[in-house]
């Protein structure tokens, strides 16, 4: 059995080292073949100085660098595409998953069936204002609108068949979101742990308030996509007829009362139904050519990267890279 810890970090150079250390001891007293992947995403205190040195003194040990900060979805994409473990893991840098947990979630994959098996931390060592009570809040609101059964969504601590993270599409803000984007692919056997939360060693958070707002907005986004992301027609087109067809009527009703009821009535111009029937069918046709464009798009869009990578270590020639930034003269 073969893992790959995806490992995506932000300025945590004090911590890499020791979670190194302790990820290679469990592989090695379970007897796991491993790889460890981390994707520093832009850090400026020298921990792609530290993955170097990892790398030199362990082949396991594999190293992606972006040329800035492009955000945790983009770090996780380009890890996933450079996986090759059998199952995949991924974890925080900051020391505060356990990798010790890492053997049970394998466990699950291999001997339930799992697609995939997402950590929750019941017992968290946060802020009750700032972090417990808000990720409360928001993993409510994800069981709501996506119908996966998950206590904690944004737990970083995850393990999936390698089949899954080669089909989902990680990109934006939708880390917070993979069980649901699993889901959507088809892999619907989801499973949750109870992990340990370890409080935080070195360093401060990266994340603040902001995340909160920014996740539920990325959920009304995952639920739009979700349910009309291949067919947005059956919306768009949907309400331009609707709105379409209320304006006609409005419009068929004053022309009839014009010509036939009230002859000598105001002018047509004069009435404000009028102009809220127009409007309706302005807006409705538009709605129809909006549904209509996104099909097109939709069958024409091709993807690309979301990221630039300046440099690797242990990959080979598979990886994309970007030419390092000239001096200035």
């Amino acid at each position: 059995m073969h893992l790959s810890i995806v490992i995506p970090l932000l300025n945590e150079a004090e911590s890499l080292s020791e979670l190194h250390d302790w990820i290679v001891s469990v592989m090695q007293s379970n007897r796991f073949l491993y790889d460890i992947l981390f994707i520093d995403d832009g850090s400026t205190d020298g921990s792609w100085e530290v993955i170097e040195g990892l790398a030199a003194a362990n082949p396991n040990v594999r190293g992606i660098r972006f040329l800035k900060n492009y955000g945790k979805s983009q770090a996780l994409h380009a890890g996933f595409r450079q996986a090759q473990g059998d199952i995949v893991i991924t974890m925080d840098a900051d020391l505060q998953d356990n990798p010790e947990e890492i053997p049970a979630m394998v466990r699950q994959i291999r001997e339930e069936g799992y697609h995939l098996v997402s950590g929750w931390k019941k017992k968290r060592y946060d802020s009750l204002l700032m972090k417990n009570l808000p990720s409360k809040l928001f993993n409510w609101a994800a069981r709501k609108t996506s119908g996966v059964r998950l206590h904690d969504f944004n737990c970083g601590l995850k393990a999936f068949r390698s089949e899954v993270i080669k089909e989902i599409e990680v990109s934006g803000e939708m880390h917070r979101y993979i069980p649901v984007l699993a889901k959507n692919a088809g892999f619907t056997r989801i499973g949750e742990q109870v992990v340990q939360h370890q409080a935080r060693k070195f360093g401060k958070t990266k994340f603040g308030a902001e995340r909160f707002i920014n996740g539920f907005l990325d959920l009304i986004t995952i639920w739009f996509v979700s349910k009309f992301g291949k067919r947005p027609m059956h919306l768009f087109g949907a309400l331009g007829v609707l709105m379409f067809l209320i304006g006609f009527g409005f419009a068929l009703y004053l022309g009839i009362d014009k010509l036939f009821l009230n002859p000598a009535g105001r002018l047509l111009t004069d009435r404000p139904q009028f102009f809220l029937a127009l409007a309706a069918m302005i807006m409705g046709t538009q709605f129809f050519l909006s549904g209509f464009v996104g099909e097109m798009i939709l069958r024409t869009k091709r993807g690309g990267e979301r990221y630039s990578i300046y440099e690797t270590v242990n990959l080979g020639e598979t990886a994309q890279q970007v030419p390092a930034p000239r001096a200035n003269p």
